[in-house]
Parts: C-alpha cells; sequence; structure tokens
C-alpha cells in the first residue's frame, strides 16, 4: 500500500516521471539501448483509478506524453494498479479527447464468467463502443488486437479508431499452444485465438488498411516465470521483430515484391500517420539469409526463452542507417 501510493500519489515521483526527460532517457538508453544506436521513446502514462483530468492536461503540456494506456484491473501481467471502473474515469477521457491525446487499450473484460477466448469481443461490446460514442474525437488504439469481432469493429468504427496487431497472432492460432503439450511460451493475453480470428487478422493485414498497423506486445519474461504451474503471460519477439513480421508478409503476397512496400507500410508509415508524427526517416538493411533463432538469450541478467526459438528464419537484420538530418 505504501509503495502503491507514492507511486500514484507522490508528486516527486509524478514530476520525475512526467517531466523530467533526461531522467527517463536516461533510465531507458543506459539499461537497453547501445551507444551506436538511436532511440526516442514516445512515453505514455498508466492510467489507474487515480489519474485526474488534471494529470492529462499537465502530462500532455510538457509535449512529451503521447498517450495513456488503460489496463483494465487484473486483465494482464503488472496490471493490478489497472482501472476497476472504465465509466468512472470518463471525465479523464474527456480530457483526452480535448487535448488531443491518444488511448491506448488492453481490450479484455475480467469478469471471471466469461471465457478467456470471448474476453475481447466481450470488451468491445460492454466497453468499447460505449466509449467510442460518448467520445467520437477520442484517438484510440485496440492494442494487440486478436479476434474477428475487434477487426469488424476498428473496419466500422470511425477514423479515430485503430489497432495494432502482433506477428505471433498473425503467425499462431491456439492449437500451437497445445502442440506436443501444454507450451507456456505461447501463452501470452489476450490469448492466442482460433484459426477463424488469425485469418481475420491475416485478412486486415493483407488488405492494407491504415487502421491496422504494426504493435509487437514483446513480453521478455524469464524462463523460471514461464515455466512453473501459474506462468506469467506474453510472448517474446524483441529478438527478431522484423523478421517475423516478413515471414507473415511474405506468406500473404508470395508473387513479386509488392511484400516489401506493404510491410513498410505496415510497420513504418499507418502507425506513424495514426498517431499524427513525422514518419522515421531511419532506415535498418535485412539481409536473406536464413539463421536459427537461440534457444534462449540472456536478458536481465536472466534467461529467456524466445519465440520461435529452435526455428529457422530466412531473413535477419544486418545494419542501421541513421538521417542525420534529424
Amino acid at each position: 500500500k505504501q509503495w502503491y501510493q507514492r507511486r500514484v500519489h507522490g508528486k516527486q515521483w509524478y514530476q520525475r516521471r512526467v517531466h523530467g526527460k533526461q531522467w527517463y532517457q536516461r533510465r531507458v538508453h543506459g539499461a537497453h539501448v547501445p551507444k551506436h544506436l538511436r532511440f526516442e521513446p514516445l512515453m505514455s502514462l498508466y492510467l489507474t483509478d487515480l489519474t485526474t483530468p488534471d494529470d492529462i492536461r499537465e502530462a500532455k503540456a510538457t509535449g512529451q506524453v503521447y498517450a495513456c494506456k488503460l489496463y483494465p484491473n487484473g486483465a494482464t501481467t503488472n496490471s493490478d494498479s489497472g482501472v476497476t471502473d472504465i465509466e468512472k474515469i470518463y471525465p479523464v477521457f474527456a480530457a483526452m479527447q480535448e487535448v488531443g491525446m491518444l488511448l491506448l487499450v488492453h481490450g479484455e473484460v475480467t469478469d471471471p464468467s466469461v471465457d478467456i477466448f470471448d474476453r475481447e469481443k466481450v470488451f468491445i461490446e460492454r466497453k468499447m463502443i460505449p466509449l467510442v460514442k460518448q467520445f467520437p474525437d477520442l484517438r484510440v488504439v485496440m492494442e494487440h488486437l486478436t479476434t474477428k469481432e475487434g477487426v469488424e469493429f476498428v473496419k466500422q468504427a470511425g477514423p479515430n479508431v485503430g489497432a495494432t496487431i502482433t506477428a505471433h497472432h498473425l503467425l499462431c492460432n491456439r492449437n500451437d499452444i497445445f502442440k506436443k503439450g501444454i507450451n507456456a511460451h505461447f501463452y501470452c493475453l489476450p490469448i492466442i485465438k482460433g484459426l477463424e480470428h488469425q485469418q481475420a487478422l491475416r485478412g486486415a493485414v493483407r488488405d492494407g488498411n491504415p487502421k491496422f498497423f504494426a504493435g509487437t506486445d514483446s513480453a521478455p519474461h524469464p524462463v523460471c516465470d514461464k515455466e512453473k504451474c501459474c506462468a506469467h503471460a506474453g510472448i517474446y519477439t524483441g529478438h527478431a521483430v522484423l523478421p517475423l513480421y516478413i515471414e507473415v508478409f511474405q506468406q500473404l503476397f508470395p508473387d513479386g515484391d509488392e511484400w516489401r512496400q506493404r510491410l513498410e507500410d505496415f510497420m513504418s508509415h499507418f502507425g506513424a500517420r495514426f498517431y499524427q508524427i513525422p514518419p522515421n526517416n531511419d532506415w535498418v538493411t535485412l539481409e536473406q539469409s536464413e539463421w536459427t533463432v537461440p534457444e534462449e538469450y540472456k536478458f536481465g541478467g536472466q534467461w529467456n526463452k524466445p519465440f520461435y526459438y529452435g526455428e529457422k528464419l530466412p531473413w535477419r537484420i544486418i545494419g542501421h542507417a541513421f538521417d542525420e538530418e534529424q
């Protein structure tokens, strides 16, 4: 309780978190980003029951906070401080709509009577449809979309509703969770759905609808937290995000080079356009050179088993180029 109050109420912590760009960048770059690479994080706030409209206005005024993330309380790993009743923070959404801040949504109900494979569908029916109707000018991203109902909702909603789709939800369906026994490394939230939902996601990507764009939801949980009775939810794809998406796009566009432009739009243009920020002018270079994904990577001092471990991928990243004018 003391930690929670300090995290939510502590003005000093809040000012450091929201206003302290140097502090934030130092933490991110010092821990994760090699010195020869360039990475500018787009900051977001974690919504709680205690977030206020003034918090939103203050965050927006910094010029560094682009969005707020909505986790329903208990919906996934590290969501215990999430929102317990979405309707109670409608004034916060009103402030976000007013200042032009995006709402990023983990779209699942936590009602234990709802089947885990239906939680996104029910969330859309109970929460998203009323929210979008109430705040038509609020830009909303349904993060890591997983269902055919989600695809139809985003398509039919206005231009202010978009969605991200992960590589693992495009490459897998729930049969993969149970191959040769239950594989905890295919367990994530929202959980991977059946074949018809996978096909709907792939169809949305194949159609080139700009309301759908890349979002990795990469979650590097250590092996000790995955291979136990109550495994943590999350799939680690950060080791090979682009090669994994290439796998999808080459399957969707097997003839010629159409997949290249389609991939660039999905990875680099559609999301930036929805966020209303300039596209990144930097480049990565990929080579068609087969490699085997390692069984494990060391991450944060612990071992992590990556998505596609032991499998072969035909493409790899071999270099980066930066636009020095940025």
